[in-house]
């Protein structure tokens, strides 16, 4: 069985601001990951890193919808300050670069192509790349190489305030059919470690279910949804609901939209008001099933679970 091992990580707010440069790096990983707002792009690209071979990313919005552009480059922010002029809609950027400037043109290639087709992929940010480029030729070991590369990114980049390459959607674990919404199973699986939570909203005909999985609130492919955003035009679950859609995890159908796989919420609420349309407490609306007891009340039996094997 494989042991999942922890990683430590460095941030370094270069003027001491935590809105403002940062510097990200893992122990015993070459890679180096610069980011800055736009307001700050002239003193990030004076720095030294900043004329290393790499790949960047610059993140904003554009007519209300958040947008990315995935670039490399021999020397980056000779191609950074061409796009500043070209490119009005960005906020900030991120550099991505290696140790002694170990990186070259073949690589940042490979890198370049490996980035775009994930984030195309997960569909969470719209591109404003024109191209999907090809992998540049690489040797064996030299793939292996920037493969390992791409997974210590992936680790950093969340932590740099860059969440486009954070994958939600799961293997599904049952058939996507609303028959099998709600399984046979007995009462004392109410309380157990892992139960499934259904939530059920008559009035407009919405029937989700929701498991647990190492850590993970996960609503299960098949689930019924709202079909628009009928809440605050303003609220945070609003972009969420319509990056489901846009990102194709909720497909539309009538006037509701269907789970097309399970996906993974940071939280019960979020969930709640993916499947709502609207805020949501999923602390009340989800609930065990069979037994019917909200998520609240199986937590707080959980959590008293937990204290009386330590007393």
């Amino acid at each position: 069985m494989t042991r999942t091992v922890g990683r430590s990580l460095e941030l370094y707010y270069i003027d001491g601001r935590p809105d403002g440069m940062l510097t990200a790096e893992l122990f015993n990983w070459t890679g180096h990951v610069l980011m800055a707002p736009r307001t700050q792009i002239a003193e990030a690209l004076a720095r030294l890193e900043a004329s290393y071979a790499g790949v960047y990313l610059l993140i904003g919005e554009q007519d209300g919808e958040p947008r990315a552009y995935v670039g490399e480059g021999e020397d980056i922010s000779a191609r950074i300050r061409s796009h500043d002029v070209r490119k009005e809609w960005w906020t900030s950027a991120v550099l991505i670069t290696a140790a002694a400037n170990k990186l070259n043109k073949a690589h940042v290639r490979y890198l370049e192509a490996r980035l775009i087709a994930e984030a195309r992929s997960i569909g969470r940010v719209p591109l404003d790349n024109g191209t999907n480029p090809t992998l540049a030729a690489l040797s064996e070991a030299d793939v292996a190489k920037m493969e390992a590369f791409l997974e210590n990114l992936f680790i950093v980049l969340p932590a740099v305030r860059v969440d486009m390459f954070i994958r939600r959607t799961r293997p599904t674990t049952k058939p996507s059919t609303p028959e099998v919404l709600l399984p046979t199973s007995t009462i004392a699986d109410a309380f157990s470690p892992s139960p499934r939570f259904v939530l059920e909203t008559r009035k407009h005909g919405l029937r989700a279910s929701a498991v647990l999985r190492d850590g993970e609130f996960i609503v299960e492919a098949g689930s019924i949804a709202r079909g628009n955003w009928a809440g605050p035009a303003s609220h945070n679950y609003a972009n969420l609901h319509a990056e489901l859609i846009r990102s194709g995890v909720l497909a539309p159908e009538g006037a509701h939209c269907r789970f097309t796989e399970d996906y993974a919420f940071r939280s019960p609420s979020a969930a709640a008001a993916a499947v709502n349309g609207r805020p949501a407490n999923g602390q009340v609306e989800w609930k065990t099933d069979p037994g019917g007891f909200t998520y609240r009340d199986w937590e707080q039996s959980r959590l008293q679970t937990s204290k009386g094997t330590h007393e």
